[in-house]
């Protein structure tokens, strides 16, 4: 198979941690006699500071003509210490998403045998714990409107959703559900929120055509609770686009490292791969940064094009080097810690 990759690292940690991904990649590429062609483009702050625009038109051609998008990160320090600045690298990413319709974020929460014991939960409490959390990207409070009025003291954002939004997101959760244990809980906050009744009556209305699935509802703090002490409770979580933000922030940990998880955003037609930590700024250029999640997320890119012996031969050499100590700094506890690209060597070699 020959693949057509829009490759965008952006900034911070993210052309380290890509770098990486774009190994592993080849080497599986080379094992399984396919052809992928890397076409880089800019975003974030590296592309405001290049043409004034963190998602150039350009680079919105490149992802929308490929086949998928394997994404960094996006961020930087001096944007985030300035409210005053009317361009920000994250503008790039929510206009990367509304442009090419990523309307859904994919974010799996598992555990690796070799790191239980690494998680900030106790053994007992994650041990079987593999859940998607399924978030909508274009709607809600992200997107609505907002502003300021009595000269700057009040300030207002608005969640928005229509019907046909909370459908498409749902009948993707649902699908998914099918594939696994066939469990889905919607995750709203419809004891106050108008917006999540909406949710709630979209979402019973649709159970009907999938009679196998069984769904259940919950409001999105007990979520939050239940999330840190029974996880494995839950399989398909599907919420609207702030609710999941926060609620795959805080799966991720479960895992040990928020440097472990993968992320795919899609849409109708284009599909987004990225790691979902940030950019990371403190360590960018020192080479210690962990590309697992990156090469993890070009795994899950393998899997989406049917290339399922392809993504388990990333996820087994992923293991193979958690196991056998092949970690950076944030893993090492105490043992060697390797940098960024000996560990996205060792990847490749070992596959």
């Amino acid at each position: 198979m020959k693949l057509n990759i829009a490759l965008l690292a952006g900034d911070g940690i993210g052309p380290e941690v890509i770098n990486q991904a774009v190994k592993v990649s080849e080497a599986v590429a080379a094992k399984f006699n396919h052809q992928i062609d890397w076409i880089p483009a800019l975003t974030g702050a590296a592309a405001i500071d290049a043409v004034g625009e963190p998602y150039p038109d350009e680079t919105h051609s490149v992802c929308e003509a490929a086949d998928a998008v394997l994404f960094g990160a996006i961020g930087h320090p001096r944007f985030d210490n300035d409210p005053s600045a009317k361009v920000r690298p994250e503008q790039g990413l929510l206009k990367m998403r509304q442009k090419l319709g990523l309307f859904a974020n994919v974010r799996p929460t598992f555990t690796f045998p070799s790191l239980i014991d690494k998680s900030p939960l106790k053994r007992e409490r994650i041990e079987g714990t593999d859940l998607i959390i399924l978030r909508e990207l274009t709607g809600g409070v992200y997107f609505g409107e907002r502003g300021r009025k009595d000269n700057g003291n009040t300030a207002f954002d608005t969640m928005t959703y229509t019907r046909a939004e909370i459908q498409r997101l749902a009948k993707k959760g649902f699908e998914m559900a099918l594939g696994r244990s066939k469990r889905l809980c919607c995750v709203d906050k419809a004891n106050v929120l108008e917006s999540s009744r909406l949710w709630r009556e979209t979402v019973q209305a649709m159970e009907k055509d999938f009679p196998e699935v069984e769904v259940s509802y919950e409001f999105v703090d007990a979520v939050a609770m239940r999330l840190v002490q029974w996880p494995s409770d839950y399989d398909v979580i599907i919420t609207e686009n702030l609710f999941g933000d926060i609620l795959t922030d805080e799966a991720s940990v479960i895992s040990g490292s928020m440097g472990l998880m993968p992320s795919a955003s899609v849409g109708e037609k284009s599909k987004l791969y990225e790691p979902i930590h940030g950019s990371y700024p403190q360590a960018a250029g020192k080479d210690i940064a962990n590309p697992l999640a990156t090469v993890l997320s070009a795994a899950m890119l393998f899997e989406d094009f049917d290339l399922k012996d392809e993504a388990e031969a990333i996820r087994n050499v992923v293991n193979a080097s958690l196991a056998q100590g092949i970690v950076t700094e944030d893993l090492a506890e105490g043992g060697k810690a390797y940098k960024t690209s000996e560990v996205g060597d060792w990847l490749a070699s070992n596959l």
